[in-house]
């Protein structure tokens, strides 16, 4: 039996979602068929809207009608905006105590002297600055395979998962304080990942994040080897003992054994990229569902993205553990509609072209969506971009909605594995944690099946339930934290889409 024509996500709501592309005359509930042309994932009116009333999905308010809403009508961005309601925080109102697991799952990771768990076993190569990122390169690039030849510098090396440079485009023209802290901090958290055996940091000499303060901010010294060009005496010199201290590194991190460990060790980064009418329907409860499944096995899941949460913080302070956590969130919330206004934009300028073509009006709706990822536990902890992530539990960081700086900050703080759902299409990698893709709908999983590693489309099609899911994501991120690669790292992804935060003026 087909599945229905629409999706209907909550009894209060005044909109459903089109499955598939709904023409002209379609019926689409009881008395009320398609005004004209829906497609597929885009909202259709069930009732009447006036001018100035909200429109509702999942129960909540995503906007207000801009202009009279017939049923039948197509409702996106000519007839739907934004507008202001007040939110209930309740603090704390819909806490409950976490159901745990009488006997949590297992996976087989690699224990650091330190005791702490990683999910891969890289090398990496760290920049204080851009004028040092060639040289990285250089080094990184020396220990690839070669796809037309397929010799492999690190074939006697089979626990190694490679060498990789991590560069970014700032470290000296900016301004001192916050933006240079936050990059530290961001550094300092790769430096320290367990997911690298051996880190090795480069630098030009004469930067505004010069390596020594990195090194006493972050207490890295003695931790990791580092090197300034200028000192060095020049490119080649310095890409030629970079290389040489890899060489020496690499006896060591092929020594790692996997071993069986609790799942209390996964910490999880939950993203979205790309994402389409069916992120809130599909992938991302899906994702939610593994996510409970995580917490409930006592790991971690870290969610970011700020203003992609905006509208919808409420429902997260309700499940605060304390005021002082719910209070942080709301705290950030005031802070990124300053920020927005100071740099002359708006907080619904977040859903981007490919969101809106996808069927996304405004920032409420999308943020809807994009919090189911989160699951249903508590929220126990609110943190800083890149700061450091200590509860187990469910974990909010502080990032902007960008894919790539968003996930920069999430595996600063500790995140060994990452969960990216997308509807549009996103590629993506995140090195030296793996990235595991999830496809909102079955079309978009076909077309890109060399970079989706699981179909949450089934949902949609009437195959399996979300918690059904949700349980296929959970046992693929055991899987991947056991070693399984990715579609990403398969074809290489990850190294590119290392971006720190460039918060602050560059000078």
């Amino acid at each position: 039996m087909a599945p229905p024509l629409i999706i209907r996500l909550h009894p209060d709501d005044g909109v459903v979602i089109a499955r598939a592309t709904l023409l002209p005359g379609t019926p689409v509930e009881e008395g009320v068929s398609a005004a004209g042309r829906i497609p597929a994932g885009h909202k259709v009116a069930v009732r009447p809207h006036a001018v100035g009333e909200p429109v509702r999905r999942y129960g909540q308010i995503i906007g207000f009608a801009t202009a009279p809403i017939a049923p039948g009508e197509h409702v996106h961005v000519h007839n739907c905006g934004m507008g202001d309601f007040a939110k209930d925080y309740a603090h704390g109102q819909d806490a409950q105590p976490t159901d745990y697991m009488n006997a949590p799952a297992s996976f087989m990771g690699i224990r650091r002297p330190d005791g702490r768990v990683a999910t891969r076993n890289y090398i990496g190569v760290l920049t204080s600055v851009n004028c040092s990122a060639h040289v990285a390169d250089v080094v990184a690039d020396y220990f690839k395979r070669n796809p037309f030849t397929g010799a492999d510098p690190l074939a006697d090396y089979p626990n190694v998962d490679g060498v990789v440079a991590l560069t970014h485009k700032t470290g000296c023209g900016m301004t001192q304080g916050e933006p240079l802290t936050l990059l530290r901090r961001t550094l300092g958290g790769y430096a320290r990942h367990p997911n690298f055996a051996a880190v090795i940091v480069l630098g030009l000499g004469c930067e505004v994040n010069q390596i020594g303060g990195l090194l006493e901010e972050q207490r890295l010294a003695g931790r990791l080897r580092n090197m300034d060009i200028q000192a060095m005496g020049g490119s080649r010199k310095t890409a030629a003992a970079a290389i040489d201290f890899v060489k020496e590194a690499l006896a060591d991190a092929n020594r790692v054994q996997r071993e069986s460990v609790p799942a209390n060790e996964l910490c999880v980064a939950l993203q979205c990229g790309g994402s389409d009418g069916y992120s809130g329907v599909s992938a991302n409860p899906a994702l939610g569902a593994a996510s409970d499944l995580v917490v409930r096995h006592g790991g971690t899941v870290v969610l970011a993205e700020t203003p992609e949460t905006y509208g919808a913080e409420h429902l997260f302070t309700r499940r605060a553990v304390s005021p002082e956590v719910g209070e942080k969130l709301v705290a950030l919330m005031k802070w990124w509609e300053e920020y927005t206004e100071r740099e002359g934009a708006e907080m619904n300028a977040n859903p981007s072209p490919g969101n809106k073509a996808g069927g996304l009006t405004t920032i409420l709706e999308k943020s809807l969506g994009a919090m189911a990822k989160a699951g249903s536990t508590n929220l126990v902890d609110v943190v800083r971009y890149a700061e450091a992530v200590t509860a187990k539990g469910f974990v909010f960081m502080d990032t902007p909605g960008y894919d790539p700086v968003a996930a920069t900050g999430q595996v600063a703080g500790g995140a060994n594995l990452v969960c990216f759902t997308t509807g549009r299409g996103s590629v993506f990698g995140c090195k030296p944690a793996p990235s595991i893709k999830l496809a909102t709908n079955s079309p978009m999983y076909r077309r890109m099946e060399d970079d989706m590693d699981v179909n949450c489309g089934t949902i949609l099609d009437g195959d399996e339930s979300v918690q059904q899911c949700g349980a296929r994501i959970f046992d693929l991120i055991l899987r991947v934290a056991s070693g399984e690669r990715t579609k990403s790292e398969q074809f290489d992804f990850g190294a590119a889409e290392f971006a720190p935060w460039p918060i602050g003026a560059t000078m």
